[in-house]
Formats: structure tokens, sequence, C-alpha cells
């Protein structure tokens, strides 16, 4: 079976398509700080409006536990997908509810609407299936066809992602082409030299991308609080640092595996260490085998990767064909603690060939340090349906839309 995409459809015009989209961005005092998701939504959304649909928008935002909350209201993402359209865009404030139905009802060709939160309603996201069958016809009943195109959320089983498209004609949209596109060469020949760069908190959330991809890369580069577990398992101190002891076996088997199948695991030569997990904490930077010979002794934490550790990263990444990155390489939320994954970044916008922000925490990193998407291959929208796919796992928001 094969993806079912916009052209399947046939002609849209004069019909009222419901687009799931991810619209999940961070928001404070009802501001959007990155509007990266709702960019990604355009070019589908403009295929729409051209063809004369009368497009029903609808994503979740956050986790507002099956019931309305104002913090978590769609209404500022309508306003800035208004802005962005350059056309009005309505804004319902219910999910299936008179509100949606009457904003429904008024759409004229090319019009848009903008429903309200999905997880307002515990339809959404219940784990029994009869409970999201019900909302899901709910939805159904706004609509004539569904267009998914939500990529970060394609790996969960919720309503409006799969049983909404068993009740409508369903297809993917632009944007899950295009990261579908993209992790076909991160999966099937990848040009080479292939690097995978791995950070974030826990080698727990990375180990099923690991195995899965240690027969297809060259070499692969781990930052972030995971490298302590790496550190550990390799027989040094890590003081504070984070450290999931259960892993260091596991851990220990991959590095055995990859020094079998030639593949490089690059693991820091140093590390920033601070005396706590603080914006302003006193911090040194130390031999990656020394951790707990700076003044903070065993309490000293790591916070980032060192200089000559990002050097020697942006080295490979430069030298490479396909780059992968996923997690950052230290808290790059505080300054101090942020010049590992800059250089990291930087370093991915200078790949001569496919470099790509494996979405989550990494597409927030490059944004908030002052880079723009189009300084690199591909910015994915879903960091966990990224990896997920990068597992091998089958993700069911895919496989309803004929994926296989």
């Amino acid at each position: 079976m094969t993806l079912r995409t916009l052209d399947t459809l046939g002609s849209l015009e004069g019909k009222r398509v419901i687009v799931r989209c991810d619209l999940n961005v961070p928001l404070r005092d009802g501001v959007i700080t990155d509007d990266g998701r709702v960019r990604a939504s355009l070019p589908t959304l403009n295929a729409l409006i051209n063809a004369g649909a009368r497009v029903v928008v609808c994503s979740h935002l956050g986790r507002p536990d099956g019931a309305p909350d104002p913090q978590y209201s769609l209404e500022p993402v309508a306003q800035r997908l208004s802005e962005l359209l350059g056309a009005p865009v309505a804004f319902a404030r219910d999910t299936v509810g008179e509100s949606a139905q009457d904003a429904v009802a008024s759409l004229e060709d090319g019009g848009v609407v903008v429903i309200e939160n999905l997880r307002f309603n515990a339809g959404e996201t219940a784990k029994d299936d009869a409970t999201r069958a019900a909302f899901a016809a709910e939805l159904a009943s706004l609509g004539d066809v569904l267009v998914s195109d939500g990529f970060g959320v394609v790996h969960r089983k919720q309503a409006s992602v799969y049983e909404l498209a068993e009740l409508l004609p369903s297809a993917a949209g632009l944007l899950i082409e295009t990261e579908l596109d993209v992790l076909d060469r991160l999966t099937e020949k990848p040009e080479r030299p292939y690097a995978v760069v791995l950070g974030g908190s826990k080698v727990s959330d990375k180990l099923g991308v690991i195995s899965h991809l240690l027969p297809r890369v060259d070499r692969i580069l781990v930052g972030g609080g995971m490298l302590f577990t790496f550190l550990k398992a390799q027989g040094h101190d890590v003081a504070s640092s984070l450290l999931e002891e259960d892993q260091l076996e596991t851990v220990r088997g991959y590095i055995a595996e990859a020094a079998e199948r030639g593949v490089e695991f690059v693991l820091p030569t140093d590390v920033v260490v601070a005396a706590a997990f603080s914006a302003d904490a006193a911090h040194e930077t130390v031999s990656a085998d020394a951790i707990e010979s700076t003044a903070f002794g065993a309490s000293g934490i790591g916070l980032d990767i060192g200089p000559e550790t990002a050097a020697r990263f942006a080295e490979v990444i430069r030298g490479s064909k396909t780059v992968f990155w996923n997690g950052p390489m230290g808290v790059f939320e505080f300054p101090a603690f942020a010049a590992g994954t800059k250089t990291v970044a930087q370093a991915l916008t200078e790949v001569d060939g496919l470099s790509v922000v494996g979405g989550g925490d990494s597409a927030a990193a490059v944004r908030q340090l002052g880079f723009t998407d189009d300084q690199f291959g591909h910015i994915s929208t879903g960091g966990g349906a990224s990896l997920e796919f990068l597992e091998g796992k089958k993700l069911p928001g895919l496989e309803v839309l004929g994926w296989a």
C-alpha cells in the first residue's frame, strides 16, 4: 500500500475539508514564542484554499486533561494563522459544539476556520476505542474529507488522527509527505558519510534509534545528559551528572556492536561542569575522565559538552553528506551552557548534503539560538514521531492513510 496524498481526493471545491494540523506551539502569557509549526502548515492550507475548499483546521495544544482550559486555547494560533495567510480566519470556541457547527456552516469556498483545542474533549486521547470513535464521529459531522497533516501526532492513536481517518475519505497533506520523504532518505540508501548526533537528557529515549540506525550509519555523536551514561559505561566517574544506571549494560552492548560494525561512537573528551543546575552557577571545563576533579567535587553536574568536543563534533558534521540531529548538547536554555548546542547547529548549516534537525527540543534550540529554518535541509515538526519512525516502528496515523 502507498500513502494516499492530496491528489487522490479529486476536486475539493466547495467541500468541507477537515485538516488535522499540529499547531502545538509554545505560549507565554498568551503569546506564541515559536510559530514554526504554524508556518509548517501553510503549504497544505494554501493548496486547499486555492482549490476552493472550505477549510476546518483542528489541532491540540498542550495537555488540558480533557476539559476546557483558557491557557491552552487555540485562539492565538488562529490569529497568527490569519496573519500568515493574509486572510481572515474564523475561530470556533468549542470543538464540536454549537460554535463549531455555526462557524463551519458559515464558511464559503476558500474560507478557513480554526476549531478549539481538540484535547478540551476527553474523547480525543481516550484509551477506550469506543470513546475515541464517538468523538471522531462528532468531528466527522463537520466535514466531507480529512487531510491529515499533523506529523507530530501520527505516532498516536487518537480520535482526530486515527478513527476520523477511517470515517471520512482521507489523505496526507504536504507536510507529512515532506517529512516522510526526508525520513526515507535517512533510512534507505543515505548518502555517505552518514552521521547521527544524539543529545537530550536520557539514553533510554534514544535506545530504539541507536539500535535501528547502527547498521545504517558511519558515526554516532553523543552529547547532552545522555553522554554521562556513556562515560560511566566506560568506567569514568560522572559526579552528580544525570545518569541512568539501569542502562549501563545496554550502552556497553551498543559500544561493542558499533566496534564490530565499524561504526564510530564519537564521545565527548571534555565537558562543562557546574556547581548546580542554575543559569548563573559557577562552572569549569574539564577532561571527560576528570569530572570529579573540579572544585565542586562529587556534587558537580555536567551541563554541556566542552569546546574541544564541540569542535570535534563540528568537524565530523561538516565532513558528512547526511546528518540527523536530535537532542541538544547541553542546557541550551542557560546561555552559559549553550555553546555546544550552538556549535553543532552552526556545523549543520554548513553540511554539503542533507542536514536534518529532528524536531522537539532541537528545533526549539536552533530557533532560540538565532538560526532560521532555511539554514538547514529540514527541521522536523515531530520529534517523537521522527524518532519512532527511525526506530522502525509502525505509526498508526500513517498506516490509516495507506502507508505500509
